[in-house]
């Protein structure tokens, strides 16, 4: 049974073998993301060259979507690990650090930091209380909730807004890795506002190099701006980690809802990520509450679902992508779709033509769409509105191919360049003979954009009847 909702998986030292890594391909990963927060340049082109050796049933290699660090204060790498105590007092510092200090991130100003402010750091596991500010660089603070402080670990400024770039110098150098080596897809860390995007479009203007842009939502600030976002960004990813640390845990399941409903409303992509399968980095099989958790984003209608640890560093890779194909398999079983999504407005030919593709197929009971496509759009416009149809995107382009493997519900084809709309049915029927889609004297919907390869311009619906 073909599902709708993709998988994404992590690549790490977990799932480095190539057998492993064939086995989770054939259970459903067919999008493996890279994690620029670590290894050196060398360990990270060694990824980019392991994935582009496998073929998927397409003929195609997996789609790699490159994850840039973005902004994120840490414990600084060369910090002594400590032992804090409740009520004890610390000097937080980010630049000319004392022994015993709690060094982070060099350089970063603390002067936003209002007294009185909580600071947390290793995903909450330790809580500080901002009481005096010595100096832009550093604070001193009170001890909250104890621990271990240890280097490299997050550090979060809930309610407070840090003056930092949306790229780090090593997020340029991952980025202009990423688009010399093929990556499909870019996500940002981070993102506070919808102006996030433009230093990353700058980078690959210059690189004459354009991929779809995921904006990771795990900053508080993002939900402030979170609308402008999903306008100008290719997607969103919900990143529940931090974003649990940013806001409070309880508010993470109304964002979550939140940000999927306004993705879906824009026809952008909507991922979720973080602790979907948190308990088979030691255990092989899920918790009831983890399967009801991948299930609940299901009936939320997000494009796919993506685990990190899980399967970079887990013991259980293989079994933690079958346990999502299966929960997606049986969940999506389950939905009985009565309509077709209907757009809030709808002010553009393109959005027309797609709902009443979407329309129709739900009256006529059709069960195939063939979308012709260069760029994708009329894909993801299909998508938008959840057809109860299989959705067959046929397009030319093998990075197109790759990019609509994170969109709801797409089958990407591989075709022949097209030019005569004429000879479109055609195509369409030997791809459906081909791979035995439907039977003789069933019907199919074709849609696309007149004249053919210019983006943008869906307005093409045509009803045919195989005839092979």
């Amino acid at each position: 049974m073909k599902t709708n909702t993709k998988i994404i998986a992590t690549l790490g030292p977990s799932c480095s073998d190539p057998e492993i890594i064939n086995q989770m391909i054939n259970n459903g990963a067919n999008i493996f993301r890279l994690n620029m927060s670590h290894g050196s340049r060398d360990s990270k082109i060694e990824l980019y060259d392991l994935l582009k050796g496998f073929k998927l049933k397409d003929g195609e290699r997996p789609t790699i979507l490159t994850d840039l660090c973005g902004p994120k204060v840490r414990i600084n790498s060369k910090f002594k690990t400590l032992d804090i105590s409740k009520d004890e007092t610390v000097i937080l510092s980010s630049k000319d650090s004392l022994d015993g200090e709690i060094l982070i991130t060099e350089n970063i100003s603390l002067s936003n930091i209002d007294l009185k402010s909580e600071i947390l750091i290793n995903d909450g596991k330790i809580k500080l209380l901002v009481q005096k500010k010595i100096s832009k660089f550093k604070l001193e603070c009170k001890v909250l909730i104890s621990g271990k402080v240890e280097p490299s670990k997050g550090v979060n400024f809930p309610n407070s807004t840090l003056d930092l770039p949306s790229l780090t110098i090593q997020d340029v150098e991952d980025l202009e890795l990423a688009l010399e080596k093929g990556a499909d897809l870019i996500a940002l860390s981070f993102v506070r506002n919808h102006k996030d995007i433009n230093e990353i479009k700058r980078i690959m203007k210059k690189n004459n190099s354009f991929l779809p842009v995921i904006a990771k939502i795990e900053k508080w600030e993002a939900l402030d701006d979170i609308d402008n976002i999903i306008s100008n960004f290719d997607g969103v990813m919900v990143a529940r980690g931090d974003l649990g640390v940013e806001i409070p845990s309880a508010k993470v399941p109304i964002a979550q809802k939140k940000i999927a409903k306004l993705a879906n409303k824009h026809g952008k992509p909507v991922i979720i990520a973080t602790q979907m399968l948190e308990s088979m980095i030691t255990n092989q099989v899920p918790t009831r509450a983890e399967v009801s958790d991948i299930a609940n984003s299901i009936f939320d209608s997000v494009d796919a679902l993506m685990v990190t640890g899980e399967t970079a560093i887990g013991n259980y890779p293989i079994e933690v992508v079958k346990t999502l194909k299966d929960v997606i398999r049986l969940t999506e079983k389950s939905l009985v779709q009565e309509k077709v999504f209907n757009p809030d407005e709808i002010n553009k030919t393109g959005d027309a033509i797609s709902h009443a593709v979407c329309q129709i197929t739900k009256d006529l009971n059709i069960n195939i769409i063939m979308t012709m496509t260069h760029s994708g759009g009329t894909a993801r416009m299909i998508s938008k509105y959840r057809p109860p149809s299989n959705v067959i995107a046929l397009t030319p382009f093998n990075s197109i191919i790759r990019q609509l493997r994170l969109i709801w519900g797409i089958t990407p084809i591989k075709v022949d360049k097209y030019d005569d709309i004429d000879l479109i049915p055609d195509l369409c029927k030997r791809v459906i003979d081909t791979n035995k889609l439907l039977g003789k004297g069933e019907k199919f919907i074709i849609t696309g954009g007149v004249p053919m390869g210019v983006s943008g311009t869906t307005n093409y619906l045509s009803v045919q009847t195989n005839d092979n």
